[in-house]
């Protein structure tokens, strides 16, 4: 199924997570069912916003998207950025998160390079303000209400839901990639050696020396054909 807009991700995992308490209401437990009363609220509207302001919503958006890593971002981000507003193609967009990968960063970090290209300087430093604000905030103001919720069994169910789609989510994004980053033989022959040489070993700079490793020999590769 293909979903669109931050919209469809949030339906994802809220109906992940409503599927899961369902299932567990249905199954008593010491006698009682668990019961689930989730309040749901979302609100839409169009607004018109200058280009700097513009990329730090969809940085606002994106963040509140990221569950703890950045690869459910990345759907959301790319609609939004190619499809939408037209900031970068297809191959721009790769390249930015190649770039993410091989930088001292977390892997979120490539939406300073798409806020830089949409809107320069200001568009960078905008889109990366609103890609972490959420992780600054939620922990500093709401950890309290926040560790209620994940500790009270009746919404528990729920946030396993949740965590189980944000795992397809991840899957479907992983697929989504590789159509567009391996286009050949080498492409795919350099994707299934990176994701066995990290499968096997988990040092912590691993993926830099791979992600390094592979650039070089695509690079050599390009130079060799043409």
């Amino acid at each position: 199924m293909t979903l669109t807009g931050a919209v469809g991700f949030a339906l994802v995992l809220v109906g992940a997570g409503l599927v899961y308490s369902l299932a567990k209401a249905a199954v008593p437990a010491g006698g009682q069912a668990t019961m689930i009363n989730p309040i749901i609220a979302v609100v839409a509207g169009a607004v018109t916003l200058s280009l700097t302001a513009t990329n730090f919503a969809e940085g606002l958006k994106a963040g509140l998207l990221t569950f703890g890593g950045a690869y459910t971002v990345i759907p959301f981000l790319n609609e939004s950025a190619v499809d939408v507003h037209g900031w970068l193609t297809e191959d721009q967009f790769l390249d930015g998160i190649a770039l993410g990968g091989i930088l001292p960063a977390p892997l979120i970090i490539f939406s300073t390079f798409v806020g830089y290209v949409a809107g320069g300087l200001w568009g960078a430093l905008a889109m990366t303000v609103g890609i972490f604000l959420p992780a600054f905030v939620f922990p500093i103001y709401l950890d309290r209400p926040l560790v209620a919720v994940a500790e009270n069994p009746r919404i528990r169910p729920f946030l396993l839901g949740v965590a189980a789609g944000v795992v397809g989510l991840m899957a479907a994004i992983t697929v989504d990639i590789l159509g567009q980053a391996v286009v050949d033989v080498p492409s795919a022959v350099l994707a299934i050696a990176a994701f066995a040489v990290l499968y096997r070993f988990h040092g912590k700079l691993t993926v830099l020396y791979v992600v390094l490793s592979c650039g070089v020999i695509g690079a050599l590769l390009q130079l060799t054909v043409v």
